[in-house]
């Protein structure tokens, strides 16, 4: 099988590349290279994600599959007074996703390589985001939604994005197997956004 952007250590030839993107209002520029999710620019299902996410103030959001940082950054930039742990299990993308904080002077993030949700399994969240690495098939996705449910706080929330045709409804199914309440928050070019409350 051919290396894709779930490897723990990518050997693809550097490929760094510089990108702008607007997202929740904020210009970032981001630090890209081979052999991390979306090299080239933010993909559609992140950015429909970090646009709905609904941030509580002050918040302690954790981003599982953070990749280059877009997602975790643009939501620290948006909830300055939380905090925003970053994971990822590839080192390239953690890598990446420092120079990245720094870059755009995001001071309130962790970043953490982190084989799924390991490396802060005794920690507690208020809001979890992950667009899953549907790739690295439905049993990862699945330890995802499960492990993600052990570190939230009663009354937090999961938020995933997925599109339909990579799994959306047995996503959701397997979410309402574990959670308490389970809502599409919305959907918009075969990209679902689900909600999950512990």
């Amino acid at each position: 099988m051919s290396e894709h952007y779930y490897s723990q250590k990518p050997t693809a030839q550097h490929d760094v590349h510089e990108i702008q993107e607007r997202l929740r209002g904020r210009l970032f520029t981001f630090q890209t290279d081979a052999g991390v999710f979306s090299k080239k620019g933010v993909d559609y299902g992140s950015r429909h994600l970090i646009e709905t996410v609904e941030l509580p103030p002050a918040a302690k959001v954790l981003d599982v599959g953070c990749g280059y940082g877009p997602m975790g950054l643009a939501v620290a930039a948006a909830c300055p007074d939380g905090h925003v742990t970053m994971v990822d299990i590839n080192e390239r993308a953690v890598e990446l996703a420092r120079t990245n904080a720094r870059r755009n002077g995001i001071a309130n993030v962790r970043i953490v390589q982190s084989d799924l949700l390991e490396a802060v399994k005794e920690q507690r969240f208020d809001l979890i985001m992950t667009n899953p690495p549907i790739r690295a098939g439905k049993e990862v996705v699945h330890r995802i939604f499960a492990e993600a449910y052990a570190c939230l706080q009663p009354g937090g929330s999961l938020w995933v994005v997925i599109q339909k045709k990579q799994g959306a409804p047995s996503a959701a199914a397997k979410l309402e197997s574990i959670y308490g309440e389970v809502a599409e928050v919305s959907k918009d070019k075969g990209y679902r956004i689900l909600r999950a409350i512990r």
